[in-house]
């Protein structure tokens, strides 16, 4: 791939994560800044090519930006993704609404934005600068019609945009042009303006509102040319809103249920028609600054998507479950015992990683594709168990999904004596969690339907394994460690108990639950295991998941005060628009990794539900199975 100069780079430099919202119809997600730039939009599809990158050091870039010094702010409508951006300038107050149309189309892109001068008139910028491939390949063919409507290619995909009649096309970032003293409206060239131009490659407006004035603008992009005349803004966006009213319940049964509401969005906006669910919406944010650990997450990781259905049925919320049951029930019936760790979003396989010739992200890289395709993860196949366990249980499992869950139990048979990644996708080892999960996948399944031959089978299997992992990875002092060779903690040694793998009340949860509180915590912060002598904030940013992890844990001991302290404390571990990145910072009190992670909404979210009395935990053994030590 070659590069070409990004001006947009140094206009719109990258910012902390904690300042960004997303916008997502299920099939691709767009990052929002607060100067009013979408820096991050891959199109058609998740896993595409990015036109607007320069999150991570590319080009393309879609702004629409106070000419005034302002103050910004913002924030979802309630149980949606449409955000709305919000400036205080020096003359008044400035909205841009904003939000990908739903429902979302898998191969037309079509981005929403309403600017409105809430108080006093409104003086913005607008520079619509797209580029394919990350950045390389710029716009061409642009032409203005006799509606004001522009029309372009960039690399493979059409654009069409309304709203922009009176932009200019120029080739200087800097270029201000003439204050036009009035309002947006079709002037300057004339339609052809800019065809076959080499340079003048992008669009910029300069938008002047009145006092209580409104202006649309529609981006279309797709991999073939629109067809029939552009979206009518007012109907999309009664469509957008009438979409999110109808996928998002309101879960006043939850605690905290504003924010378990917004949650609910992010994994409905995450998850497209297919049923799969994007693990984040970015790549190559880095996890910790400059040591190698940022990946590219726009890939349904099958633990994942477990997690968010078995979030959606504590909640007793079933459309998220239904999804899940019916992606990874797809990858069972096609992949067998073979089933990749994590897919497309189309169920297609993962791309071998790769970097690009950009900046990246300060602190990271610029990496795409991942590695993950090249794993076996045994844990994947106790999840997709306790997954169907959940949707029997709600009685929400067909007889496809049935078959996908035998698979899963006979591949568990077969594959358990395997060294696999784990779930931190690490090297090769027998992982305490991996073959404890399955036992407890196994043991839900067993109790969701039944009683016969094959429940009787899977339950001897789950005591098989249990025994097995007792006698080799049970630490001197009770609790569980990671590995038969590896005596350290690990905050994924907390689920097996909560799956219902054993007994709250056995000594092998209740010690490891004890130790990992004292060893691998700070102020109800939880981290994963210790990566060396360091201190544990040194090593990496506590890691969100194992905090929700930690308050279900304290929940099921009947610790209910301990349990809201750490539901509470990571709670809060979000960004302004309330999403959740992978880790956080608790010195700088930063987000860090890809954004917004999946998993921790989901886990946000089951918690919301099981603290408040929700709980669709499976029936624990009344007395532990398997030799302790």
């Amino acid at each position: 791939m070659s590069t070409i100069e990004l001006p947009e780079s140094h206009a719109f430099p990258p910012q902390v994560l904690r300042d960004y919202a997303v916008l997502a119809d299920g099939e691709r997600a767009a990052l929002v800044g607060s100067r009013g730039e979408v820096c991050w939009l891959c199109a058609p599809r998740w896993h595409d090519e990015a036109v607007f990158a320069t999150l991570i050091g590319g080009g393309g870039v879609y702004a629409v930006t106070p000419e005034e010094r302002y103050v910004p702010g913002g924030h979802y409508e309630e149980g949606t993704l449409i955000w709305r951006s919000r400036w205080i300038t020096q003359s008044g107050i400035v909205e841009c609404r904003e939000a990908l149309a739903c429902p979302g189309d898998p191969d037309r892109v079509v981005l929403l934005r309403r600017v409105e001068a809430r108080q006093g008139p409104a003086r913005l910028r607008v520079v619509l600068h797209p580029l394919a491939d990350y950045g390389a390949e710029p716009l061409s063919e642009p032409h203005r019609d006799e509606r004001g409507v522009w029309t372009a290619r960039v690399g493979g995909l059409h654009l069409r945009w309304t709203g922009g009649a009176a932009a200019r096309l120029t080739d200087d970032p800097d270029d201000r042009g003439a204050a036009s003293g009035g309002h947006a409206e079709t002037g300057g060239p004339g339609p052809d303006s800019g065809a076959g131009s080499r340079r003048a490659t992008r669009l910029v407006l300069d938008l002047r509102l009145d006092p209580g004035q409104r202006h649309d603008f529609v981006l279309e992009l797709g991999r073939t040319a629109p067809n029939g005349p552009p979206p009518e803004p007012d109907a999309a966006w009664a469509r957008t809103e009438q979409a999110w009213r109808e996928a998002v319940p309101t879960l006043d049964h939850t605690v905290a249920a504003g924010d378990a509401r917004q949650s609910y969005a992010v994994l409905r906006g995450m998850t497209g028609a297919s049923g799969g669910m994007i693990a984040a919406a970015t790549t190559s944010l880095p996890e910790r600054a400059e040591e190698g650990r940022n990946y590219d997450y726009r890939y349904v990781w099958i633990r994942d998507q477990c997690y968010a259905g078995q979030a959606a049925a504590a909640a007793g919320e079933y459309p998220l479950l239904d999804a899940a049951v019916r992606f990874i029930g797809a990858r069972l019936h096609e992949d067998g015992p073979g089933l990749s760790p994590a897919y497309t979003v189309d169920g297609g396989p993962v791309p071998d990683q790769r970097e690009l010739d950009l900046a990246g992200y300060p602190g990271g890289y610029d990496r795409i594709g991942n590695r993950v395709n090249r794993q076996f993860q045994l844990d994947a196949f106790g999840e997709a168990l306790l997954l169907f366990a959940a949707a029997a249980r709600a009685d929400r499992l067909d007889g496809d999904g049935r078959r996908a869950a035998e698979i899963a139990a006979d591949a568990v048979a077969r594959r358990w004596q395997e060294q696999d990644a784990g779930i931190w996708e690490l090297e090769p080892r027998a992982w305490t969690h991996s073959r404890l999960i399955c036992s407890a996948g196994l043991r839900a399944l067993a109790a969701a339907g039944p009683p016969g031959p094959r429940a009787r089978r899977w339950t001897a299997l789950a005591d098989t394994l249990l025994a097995a992992t007792s006698a080799t990875a049970l630490h001197p002092d009770g609790h569980w460690q990671r590995a038969a060779d590896d005596p350290g903690l690990d905050g994924a040694l907390l689920f097996p108990a909560l799956r219902g793998g054993l007994p709250a009340d056995d000594p092998r949860t209740r010690a490891t639950l004890a130790a990992y509180k004292e060893r691998l915590t700070d102020h109800h912060y939880a981290y994963r295991f210790r990566h060396d002598d360091r201190p544990l904030a040194a090593a990496e940013g506590a890691f969100v998941l194992c905090g929700f992890a930690t308050a279900l844990a304290e929940h099921q001991q009947g610790r209910e005060v301990e349990a809201y302290r750490w539901f509470e404390r990571n709670r809060a571990a979000c960004g302004a628009a309330g999403l959740y990145a992978e880790e956080y910072d608790i010195t700088q009190r930063q987000l860090r990794g890809n954004l917004p992670q999946s998993f921790v909404h989901a886990m946000m979210l089951e918690c919301a539900a099981r603290l408040a009395g929700a709980d669709g935990v499976p029936e624990r053994p009344t007395s532990s199975r398997g030799p302790r030590r």
